[in-house]
């Protein structure tokens, strides 16, 4: 029979994070969300709780854990808030992971340690403004010249661009044309661009319905300058390379859909239990209770879905099929839970001082962000066949 359980070290990990997402978490986000302002307090717990280095071995400064030690404390974080959960889950599978997966020995020495303890956040630029989910269609350009990569472009929603502790952004741009096609297919390339180099602009945060504790712009490079070193694994093969780690973090983003629609049942299972209407605990009414079960079961359903993603991953078998599917149920499961959230909890769900009105702002982008659920539908179909 297959055994759903976490072992005894993810079992640890999870009651760990989720008395810190409880004690230390909890008390104080509902303000920085209402505030918009980046919690580096909180950020800097985690990073000291090793939270930053749970999938990357120690001799890279990491835990020496797994991608499901990771996913087990994303799913513990969003039970509490999306933000926080966000902020390290783009840290790590999007901008550490590229590094420790396609950098050179003298990449990984120079940015994985600061990387993993949380001191450094990393940055994963491949949306464009012109984009969206068509990332071939990149538009931004990098010529050699005298030894040094000439970037010139923008990247449009790029979590934890640009923060104070953020230390690189990991660009994809047009290095040339490939000469193995026949049409003459864009050469899309990754280099590595550190924060404060010259030609390279963040703009001011965006103005966001949801995951207001997070850090979200837009980036733009003007004839911005970086060694020919900087490049990021083999050049040519970073459409191929970013392909690779968005399959990876749609799980983790299953992960974040997961907890984001548990800790929606976690605030409904209490408040109908205390709050009254006509004489009784709403928790007594079958229509709420029909609502609640229902919420129950995507999350289980979700959990399951993503776990099964893992478990191909972590055993290196193909996994695409199983993280699209994963990504697709569990942040319909978000968006479905944090609406039936608000529906229960009636005009308090419509407030930010109630964790599911904040549920609900952050539940949308989760149908959107590392692959639309339309474009998982379509992942879906071609691993059927289907072209």
């Amino acid at each position: 029979m297959i055994d759903f359980r976490l072992g005894q070290e993810h079992e640890a990990l999870r009651k760990t994070v989720e008395e810190f997402a409880r004690e230390e978490v909890a008390p104080v986000i509902g303000d920085f969300y209402e505030r918009e302002e980046f919690p580096y307090d909180i950020v800097a717990k985690m990073g000291r709780m090793g939270l930053f280095g749970l999938p990357f071995p120690e001799e890279h400064g990491g835990m020496g854990g797994d991608f499901t030690a990771l996913c087990v404390a994303l799913e513990e974080l969003a039970r509490v808030d999306s933000s926080v959960a966000i902020t390290l889950e783009a840290g790590v599978s999007l901008g550490a992971m590229p590094v420790y997966r396609f950098g050179s020995d003298e990449q990984k020495a120079r940015w994985l340690p600061r990387l993993c303890t949380g001191e450094m956040l990393g940055a994963f630029g491949l949306t464009e403004p012109g984009g969206g989910s068509d990332a071939g269609a990149t538009a931004t350009s990098a010529r050699l010249e005298n030894g040094e990569w000439v970037i010139n472009g923008s990247k449009a929603f790029i979590t934890n661009s640009g923060t104070d502790i953020t230390g690189l952004v990991t660009v994809t741009a047009v290095t040339g044309v490939d000469d193995t096609t026949a049409d003459g297919r864009k050469e899309i390339s990754t280099i590595l661009v550190p924060s404060g180099t010259p030609g390279f602009t963040v703009s001011r945060k965006y103005s966001k319905v949801g995951w207001n504790a997070s850090d979200t712009r837009e980036l733009s490079f003007a004839d911005c300058r970086v060694p020919e070193e900087n490049l990021l694994g083999t050049r040519g093969r970073g459409y191929a390379q970013f392909l690779s780690i968005l399959d990876e973090g749609r799980i983790a983003i299953a992960a974040v859909s997961v907890g984001l629609a548990q800790g929606c049942v976690d605030e409904c299972v209490r408040y109908a239990g205390e709050r009254e209407a006509f004489g009784r605990a709403i928790g007594q009414y079958q229509a709420i209770q029909f609502k609640i079960a229902d919420m129950v079961a995507r999350a289980h359903t979700a959990r399951l879905a993503y776990y099964a993603a893992l478990a191909k991953m972590e055993r290196a078998e193909p996994f695409k099929l199983e993280a699209s599917i994963a990504k697709l149920v569990a942040s319909n499961a978000a968006m479905d839970n944090a609406r039936d959230a608000t529906q229960i909890f009636g005009g308090y769900g419509f407030m930010n001082e109630f964790p599911v009105g904040r549920f609900y702002r952050d539940a949308k982008i989760l149908e959107i962000g590392e692959g639309t659920s339309e474009v998982q539908r379509m992942l879906i179909a071609r691993e059927l066949g289907l072209r």
